[in-house]
Parts: C-alpha cells; structure tokens; sequence
C-alpha cells in the first residue's frame, strides 16, 4: 500500500517510526518554512531550505544501525556548533557538494537507509505567514507559532510568502497514494504551512486515496491553546478545501502526574469531542506515557494499517 504523510516535526517522526515496522511504500511529505533554531540559522547563512523536518524524517524511516541514526540526531552543547544538529550540518554539506538541496537529502537517504522517499513540499524558499483578525501581518514562522502569547487574537489566514509551487515528485506521491495522513504535529506551522501551497491541497482532494488526520494529544502553547479535537478538524479541512474520511482521536485521558508537568507549561490535553466531528472517528488508546505525552508510534501504525485492508 502506497502511504503519503504529511506534516513536520516530532509528530511526523512519531507516525514514521511505526509505519516503517509495516509493509508501505512510505512517501513523506514535509514543510520547509522553519524560521527557528539550527535551521533557521543554517537557511540564513547558506541560502539553503531549512533540513531540521527533513533530518528527522530521515532519521525516523532509517533502517541503518542505531548508532548512526544516534550520530545523524546528534545535537551539540557548546562552542560555535551550540544548537546544530549533526545531520543538519551533514544535509548543508550535502548540498554544496551538490549543488542541490534535493539531491543532498536523496543522498542522506542512502547513508541511513532510508525505506521510503522523505520530500520536501516545495523548493522554493519560503516564509510561513499569518494575517490575525486584528490586522497584524507575522512574517515568519517562530511568530505564527507563539502568535497567542503577544497577540490576544486569532489567525485570519495562513499565507506563504512568495508563492511557492509544489514539489514535482511530492504531487506525484500524492497522485499515485492509497492512503493519504495528514499529522500529527504542530497545526499551524506543520500541518497547514503544507496546504498553503495551491497544488497540494488539490491534489489530496482529487485523489481516490482515504484521506487521515490524526488529532493531536496535546494543545500546543501559543498556538492552539484551548483547541478541541473538532477544532483541530475544521482548520485542517478548511485549508484542504475539502472533507477528510477518517480522524483519528486519542480518548485515553494521560496519567495526572504528567498532565501536572504539562500545565506548569500551559498545555492540555486535547478535549475529544468527537460528536463534533463530521467524518470517521478512530477513538482509542494511542498514548504513550513515558516521560512525555505522545502518540504511541506503533499503535497509531497499527490504527492507520487496518485502514488498508
């Protein structure tokens, strides 16, 4: 079965570690609008597309050995390399041995023996932005991502700036998919930042694959502070222009000593009103309750494998 997911950051590293332990062909689709940290401060110094989604998209389908997926996450700690990631530094080198951004992440993907394709959305450099309902224009991602903490307003719309086309072999993916996964992870600046671009959104909702979203377990401070699980939907299939087939909802409420540590940081757990949802629910446990509240990789796999059958 052709899998497409869609998103960016630890959410989409979650789904693909599980999705890999299953008989897939992976393609992973992912926003290049980061403005923050390594990449952020690698796209501004080397004109290159920020590689920290794709680095741990890469990270994730890897079916090298753990020490070298160890090395390709490694982050440093001090000196002028403070903040870097190992593998964001090896996808810039990459790129100016070749001469091309996509070709850097085609050859990290054989050093790690990627199973699967890991895509960028577009080529084109862009900057994720928000028009707010009070008129305020963000300009970049690390805004749009903490706009409720300066902003007491919500988003009117998402825009990228300039336009950008979509990625040729990410349409094609699309296209050719059974199944279609938008999420989880960041909504805004992970999910959505993918559906800004015209040919996408388009090509998800012409396609005959079943069409996912996978909710989140947690708000996100900033972002989506008070969002219920059916908010989350609408948003998503309000810049998708259409309507999804399956949602998939975690109803298990997280231990209470976790949530604690969660809202000392001013996040939920996401409140599941799935009577509010117009499309197939998926209701079950998929939380992992170690240290942190997140989706369980394989379980939310094993959800989503029975959908292709």
């Amino acid at each position: 079965m052709k899998v497409v997911v869609i998103g960016g950051g630890t959410g989409l590293y979650t789904l693909l570690s599980g999705l890999k332990n299953f008989n897939f062909d992976i393609s992973a689709i992912v926003a290049t609008s980061d403005s923050g940290g390594s990449s952020g401060i690698l796209r501004d110094e080397y004109g290159i597309l920020p590689p920290g989604d794709i680095r741990r998209c890469l990270a994730a389908l890897s079916e090298s050995e753990q020490l070298l997926r160890k090395l390709f996450e490694h982050r440093f700690s001090k000196g002028g390399l403070k903040g870097h990631s190992f593998g964001n530094l090896l996808i810039t080198a990459l790129t100016e041995i070749t001469g091309s951004f996509e070709e850097a992440v085609q050859e990290a993907a054989k050093i790690l023996a990627v199973k699967g394709k890991v895509l960028p959305c577009t080529l084109d450099n862009v900057s994720l932005c928000a028009e707010l309902e009070n008129g305020k224009i963000l300009k970049n991602q690390v805004e749009v991502e903490t706009f409720r903490l300066t902003h007491n307003t919500r988003i009117k719309r998402l825009f990228l700036e300039p336009e950008a086309r979509a990625y040729g072999p990410a349409l094609d993916a699309i296209r050719e998919a059974d199944l279609i996964i938008l999420g989880p992870g960041s909504l805004f600046s992970s999910v959505l930042a993918n559906l800004l671009i015209k040919e996408i959104p388009a090509a998800i909702r012409n396609s005959k694959a079943k069409k996912v979203y996978v909710v989140n377990i947690m708000t996100e401070h900033g972002e989506t502070d008070g969002f219920t699980a059916s908010q989350h939907v609408k948003e998503v299939e309000r810049y998708l222009k259409g309507k999804l087939d399956y949602v998939v909802v975690n109803t298990v409420k997280a231990p209470e000593g976790l949530l604690q540590k969660y809202e000392e940081e001013y996040k939920t757990q996401v409140k599941t009103d799935v009577e509010n949802i117009n499309a197939n629910v998926i209701k079950g446990d998929f939380l992992r309750k170690e240290n942190l509240l997140r989706h369980d990789s394989y379980k939310l796999a094993e959800a989503i494998a029975k959908l292709g059958k």
